[in-house]
């Protein structure tokens, strides 16, 4: 038997009549009307309000205006394509699956509603780990340390010229080529060879000059800002729309790209094409952070999208099947 939703609401004569009318096709194509209330449910009202009323038969969706021809064609092809699927197993598979509200569709309505909580709780932990590392050495425990350095080594540079520093004599250490009068060279301060990449990368500290955290000034400021970007999305209800992909590339991906590809090809052993620059930490910050959030506001949304998406399909089989 063809199992026919119908999305309705109360003081709805549209809706009335799609009643009306699929009562008088009973007899012809026998069906299962299950009628939705969207009023019950927020996800279902935002979709469908102003659409009313909203048919589904089978794999077809039906919106307003149609009549009685227009139904009785649309279960008519329903009903083919359902002999013609009878006797194949993932058809089947599907229709069975669709008769339940299994465990994995109460934790999909779960995360469509709560992803937001999930994400931030995850950046939150991916921000704030790689600052125990200097915590755990301040604490004389590098047993606890070295692995959070070893795990991000993997993800960033870790050089200690471009990273922060927690409980020194200073929170940055910058090359001499970066021109940041008010502080004391990396050089200067660990004697080591500021063109080895490699020293830098092992460098942790020490209880003079600080502990180094397990990424670099830019990831700091990316991820950070994409936590703040997070948490006001979080507050807005989900109501704030995405960035347009121009002002994505212009403000979050050009400045970084120009700031750090210029950095980079200068410094090609060799091969510079144009003046030696190393870049401070206001501006990895800053295009790091910049970047962080127009990345967040882009894709936040988008994700936002197939969440709601997921709530009104999770919503709908519920009321459905009476769950």
């Amino acid at each position: 038997m063809i199992r026919i939703t119908l999305y309705s609401k109360a003081n709805c004569s549209l809706c009335d009549q799609a009643i009306e009318d699929l009562s008088s096709l009973e007899d012809k194509y026998p069906h299962e009307l299950l009628i939705v209330d969207i009023e019950e449910d927020d996800s279902l009202n935002e979709a469908y309000s102003g659409k009313v009323p909203v048919i589904e038969i089978g794999p077809y969706v039906m919106n307003a205006p149609f009549d009685r021809k227009k139904l009785a064609m649309t279960i008519g092809a329903a009903k083919d394509r359902e002999a013609q699927l009878s006797d194949d197993p993932k058809f089947k598979k599907r229709k069975k699956r669709g008769a339940q509200f299994s465990k994995t569709d109460r934790f999909t309505q779960w995360f469509s509603n709560h992803y937001t909580l999930v994400l931030n709780v995850l950046i939150l932990l991916y921000v704030g780990l790689p600052f125990l590392a200097p915590i755990f050495m301040r604490a004389n425990l590098p047993v606890l340390a070295r692995p959070i350095y070893s795990m991000y080594g993997a993800v960033c540079h870790q050089m200690a010229f471009r990273s922060w520093f927690l409980f020194g004599d200073q929170p940055v250490y910058p090359r001499v080529a970066a021109q940041v009068d008010e502080y004391a060279s990396y050089g200067e301060t660990t004697g080591l060879d500021e063109g080895d990449i490699f020293a830098a990368r092992q460098y942790v500290g020490d209880s003079d000059v600080g502990y180094k955290v397990a990424y670099c000034q830019r990831d700091v400021a990316i991820y950070a800002a994409m936590l703040v970007f997070g948490l006001i999305f979080a507050i807005s209800r989900r109501r704030i729309p995405a960035l347009p992909w121009y002002l994505w590339v212009a403000i979050g991906i050009a400045p970084i790209g120009i700031d750090g590809f210029s950095q980079l090809l200068s410094q090609l052993p060799g091969f510079p094409l144009w003046e030696y620059r190393e870049s401070t930490p206001f501006l990895r910050s800053l295009t790091g952070a910049l970047f962080g959030f127009t990345t967040a506001w882009f894709g936040f949304p988008l994700i936002e999208e197939s969440m709601r998406q997921t709530r009104e399909t999770m919503a709908a089989k519920r009321q459905r099947l009476g769950k």
